[in-house]
């Protein structure tokens, strides 16, 4: 969207004043205030500053006399606000140069040109340097002491490692990590203000928006931290059990009733021939929590985040029946969510947590990287688990169970980009399983939460690619998802409650 922008500091016909011939948005503004002659509704009278701020305004065309119409065709327009800061910028530099006298300004540019004045200023002051450290400034977090949640599994790898690793501190951030015990843990406290910020299921911010499952409140969810990443789990006892038509009656864990593994794990059995809700049990149980009903047989498997999956390896109490990304190649699962009310009272600190986060993601989606992270975080206060138990997660380097030894590089994956499609997706299996109910605005509710403009902006700025759409179709166990086709989608499905 291109921005109007302040007048030409270096032209010598271009009023930096707020006179008759000012061109900017509240003069603007003003003027379309006079042409109305009051009697616009109030609806209107915001269309016409919104025109005055980022269109122009033909009223103000019409009514403005030759001279001040000639001043708005000279008139630049900028893409970005960063364009039109520096122009702000440049303009409070020459204007101080001539004690803020326009007339002596433009008679001094009259007689040597804007092009000289330009280059005597880029002389005599770091103008780059300058417009930097004015920028930097005003860029400032307006808090730097933050909380955020996280529950201690490799999915959360990025918001944990941001802390030991120092990437918090890199834009300016003092932020304390808390561990937490559950999802509803972690919703809750969000919703009460206790977290500045958190992580969250992908599923989760669409819930919250929609009121699924709590109070609703606007949420926002400008950055995946995972894809890949979690696995289907049987009991040891269990090995003469790997065709799924073989489950009836089998009782599993997953870590939250609005998470990718509940919709993986009805996905996967429904498409085995299973209702879930009446050829098994699904219970959720908080992953820390998942080795120890597997051992106990309160759990005959469970689909969790790892390192749960490898730990139950580890403890020579479960195997892996499948990984998650064997289902759905890329599929997300864990985020960076908080509130929209968190986002838009502090925005300088928000931008600066997205980067920490957006930066750490990239770091930990390199391959090179997942050793020096797995001992970074594994100590107590963040998985609490074995490094060769994480390493095996975060490498793909890892024994089944069975008896096997896998080289599976991208067991679990790092991409911040909060693809549309992926929450137009998850709203479907809501839809399918009697989560949300009534008619479903799938593409304005994906739009809203996921807010994959802000990922985008940040992954640019710090130099990682940034996809050219935000919709893609995906297929899913041999099954084409159509993104255009929601409704019907749901419809295509023979085991569902919608």
């Amino acid at each position: 969207m291109p921005y109007r922008s302040l007048g030409n500091p270096f032209d010598a016909d271009s009023d930096l004043q707020h006179g008759p011939l000012c061109n900017c948005p509240i003069c603007v503004f003003k003027r379309e205030e006079v042409s109305a002659e009051y009697d616009c509704t109030e609806t209107e009278m915001t269309d016409r500053l919104e025109r005055a701020v980022f269109e122009g305004s033909s009223t103000t065309a019409d009514a403005a006399p030759r001279a001040m119409q000639a001043d708005a065709a000279r008139k630049e327009s900028f893409d970005s606000a960063e364009d039109v800061m520096d122009r702000a910028i440049e303009s409070a530099i020459v204007r101080g140069m001539f004690g803020h006298n326009d007339m002596s300004r433009r008679s001094f540019l009259g007689l040597v040109g804007g092009s000289t004045l330009a280059g005597l200023l880029g002389t005599m002051l770091p103008m780059d340097k300058i417009k930097a450290a004015v920028k930097e400034e005003m860029a400032k977090p307006e808090k730097t002491k933050l909380k955020v949640g996280f529950v201690p599994i490799t999915c959360a790898t990025p918001i944990i490692m941001a802390h030991p690793m120092g990437f918090y501190e890199k834009y300016g951030l003092d932020v304390e990590v808390i561990k937490t015990a559950g999802w509803a843990v972690a919703r809750d406290k969000s919703l009460a203000g206790e977290y500045d910020a958190s992580h969250m299921l992908t599923p989760m911010p669409l819930a919250m928006t929609l009121g699924a499952g709590s109070t609703a409140a606007p949420y926002r969810m400008p950055a995946v931290e995972n894809i890949n990443g979690q696995a289907i789990v049987l009991h040891v006892d269990h090995k003469d059990k790997r065709d799924p038509k073989d489950w009836k009656g089998f009782k599993f864990g997953v870590p939250f009733d609005y998470s990718m593994h509940n919709f993986l794990l009805r996905y996967y059995v429904a498409e085995h021939g299973l209702d879930p809700d009446q050829d098994i049990q699904i219970r959720v149980v908080p992953p820390p929590e998942m080795v120890a009903n597997l051992r106990a047989g309160n759990l005959d498997g469970y689909l969790s985040p790892d390192p749960f999956n490898q730990r139950a390896v580890w403890e020579k109490v479960g195997f892996i029946h499948i990984l998650t990304k064997d289902i759905w190649p890329g599929h997300p699962c864990c985020a960076f969510a908080c509130s929209d009310e968190f986002a838009t009272s502090l925005p300088n600190t928000y931008s600066a947590l997205l980067k920490s986060i957006v930066d750490a993601t990239h770091y930990s989606s390199k391959a090179e990287n997942r050793k020096e992270i797995s001992a970074a975080i594994a100590p107590k206060n963040y998985l609490n688990q074995p490094v060769p138990v994480i390493e095996q997660v975060l490498t793909g380097r890892f024994a089944d169970g069975l008896g096997n030894v896998m080289d599976v590089p991208d067991r679990i994956d790092f991409d911040p980009f909060p693809w549309h499609s992926m929450a137009v997706w998850i709203l479907t299996q809501m839809k399918r399983w009697g989560y949300i109910e009534g008619e479903v605005d799938y593409k304005a509710i994906a739009e809203q939460v996921y807010v994959a403009s802000d990922a985008a902006k940040y992954m640019k700025e710090l130099g990682y690619p940034v996809p050219d759409e935000t919709y893609k179709n995906y297929t899913i166990m041999g099954k084409e998802f159509d993104w255009t086709k929601p409704d019907e989608y749901v419809r295509s499905f023979e085991i569902k409650r919608a």
